[in-house]
């Protein structure tokens, strides 16, 4: 893709595949009266394809259609990882597949396992959601079984949680915060050091505890997604581009991925935010060779 430092390869970290399935189980939450393409209605959101090949070919097209080499296709509902492991078989070369695992329930480790042998690669864990330590001893076999698993990975969502397809569905959001400090994943990373974590939305408002586990652990990322509204919280301003500048002060170039937390159709891959993204890395005074890094390099070393 051209950008600022010329022709280079794109990867997205972080985009979440609103199967099918998942607007269906969001439609169990709503009522017995609810379906998936209700859901979809209610959201002016177009409805995906029954099978979830058909959605991953739509994402194929939309990736294509702005140059984006490969993506990470989160299942974004606990009991969805089917639908990213069959746009995983279909499309080999083009996805990565995560998948939301709620450790408390029944048979977690197990459905980990299941989910890795089909070729997923990220179990993404979200503690506020769920109401657990990251450090609780449900995990340690969720761990070890990722630790195992070749070119796997841990991704934690950490800071604030909001849900934007909850809060337009009027759908409860419980989140716990008490349970969303990076420095919580602290003595896991140090427990499993080849075991690499991932840290979303640069902390999603925990940027200064987010450095710090990173820089205390070098098996710790961070992703870029979103719009990274956080920065409203902090005491000043706080520009993309200053934030860009401090993690690789802290972290270098080698632990950065970019993602934009791309969603739903017909909005598709989110543009505006690579495009935000590019101004403040550029605002940054990145080079070339880091810019590489971080769109795609980094992610393909990790689970290519």
């Amino acid at each position: 893709m051209l950008t600022p430092w010329g022709d280079l390869t794109v990867s997205d970290a972080h985009v979440h595949f609103f199967s099918y399935r998942f607007f269906s189980l969001l439609a169990a939450q709503i009522g017995p009266n609810e379906t998936a393409a209700s859901v979809c209605n209610r959201l002016a959101w177009q409805p995906p394809p029954a099978a979830p090949e058909e959605l991953a070919a739509l994402w194929t097209a939309e990736l294509d259609r702005h140059g984006v080499s490969r993506a990470v296709l989160i299942a974004s509902l606990p009991g969805d990882e089917d639908s990213v492991a069959a746009a995983l078989s279909a499309h080999p070369h083009r996805f990565f597949g995560y998948f939301m695992l709620n450790p408390l329930a029944p048979g977690a480790a197990d459905r980990a396992r299941v989910a890795l042998a089909k070729g997923l690669r990220g179990i993404a864990l979200f503690p506020a959601m769920h109401g657990f330590s990251v450090n609780a001893p449900e995990l340690t076999p969720i761990f070890e079984a990722s630790a195992a698993t070749p070119n796997c990975l841990i991704f934690v969502h950490c800071g604030v949680l909001t849900v934007g397809v909850r809060k337009r569905l009027g759908l409860p959001s419980p989140f716990d915060m008490r349970f969303s400090n990076p420095i919580d994943l602290h003595p896991v990373a140090l427990r499993f050091p080849r075991l690499p974590f991932v840290v979303p939305h640069f902390g999603a408002g925990y940027f200064r505890e987010a450095l710090m586990l990173a820089d205390l652990c070098p098996n710790v990322y961070l992703d870029t997604s979103s719009s990274n509204s956080w920065t409203r919280y902090q005491p000043a301003p706080f520009p993309q581009a200053e934030v860009f500048r401090r993690t690789l002060a802290v972290v270098g170039p080698d632990r950065l991925l970019f993602g934009t937390d791309s969603s739903f159709f017909p909005r598709g891959w989110h543009r505006e935010i690579f495009d935000q993204q590019l101004t403040a890395m550029t605002e940054a005074g990145i080079s070339a060779a880091t810019a590489a890094q971080i769109l795609s390099f980094n992610l393909h070393r990790l689970l290519a």
